[in-house]
C-alpha cells in the first residue's frame, strides 16, 4: 500500500513538473514579431518602400525591420503619448522595436522620406491618435502617402 501511494505521488509530481515547464516556457517565449523588409524596389516596381506599409500587432509585440540593401533605416516620427521614441536606426542595420503602448506609430526611412518610404504600426487596434499622426511632418511623396495610409485605417 505504501508503495502504491509513493507511485501515485511520483506520477502526480511528474505531471506537475511537466505542466510547470510548459507554463514557464510559454511565459518566457518572445512575443509575436513581424518582419518588415526595407526595399529599393518591391515586386510591383514601387521604389523605396517597406514590404508592409501598415503593420497591425498586439500590445507587447515587436516589429523587426530588415534591410535588403544598404542605405535604409527606421526613424519613428510620431507615436502615442507615453511611448519613449527610440533613436533612429543606423543605415543598413536590422532593428527590432517592441511596442508596449496602444496606438498608431508613424515612421520613415530618413534618407528616402521624400520619396514616400514611410509606414505605420497600429498597436492593439487603437487608432485614437490618428489626428495627431495626420498632423505629423511629412515631406515630398510622404504627404500624400500618409493621408492614404491613414484613410485605409478608417
Amino acid at each position: 500500500m505504501i508503495l502504491e501511494i509513493a507511485k501515485s505521488i511520483g506520477v502526480a509530481l511528474s505531471l506537475w513538473v511537466v505542466a510547470s515547464v510548459i507554463v514557464l516556457a510559454a511565459a518566457l517565449a518572445p512575443a509575436h514579431a513581424v518582419t518588415v523588409e526595407m526595399l529599393n524596389k518591391d515586386a510591383d516596381g514601387n521604389k523605396m518602400v517597406y514590404s508592409q506599409e501598415i503593420v497591425e500587432i498586439a500590445v507587447g509585440e515587436s516589429v523587426t525591420w530588415v534591410p535588403t540593401s544598404k542605405g535604409h533605416n527606421v526613424e519613428i516620427i510620431a507615436a502615442p503619448e507615453g511611448f519613449d521614441i527610440p533613436k533612429k536606426s543606423k543605415n543598413g542595420k536590422e532593428v527590432t522595436i517592441e511596442f508596449t503602448t496602444p496606438g498608431i506609430y508613424y515612421y520613415w526611412c530618413t534618407p528616402h522620406k521624400g520619396m514616400g518610404m514611410i509606414g505605420l504600426v497600429v498597436v492593439g487596434d487603437d487608432v485614437s491618435n490618428a489626428a495627431s499622426i495626420a498632423k505629423a511632418k511629412a515631406m515630398g511623396k510622404s504627404k500624400k502617402k500618409l493621408k492614404k495610409l491613414l484613410a485605409e485605417l478608417g
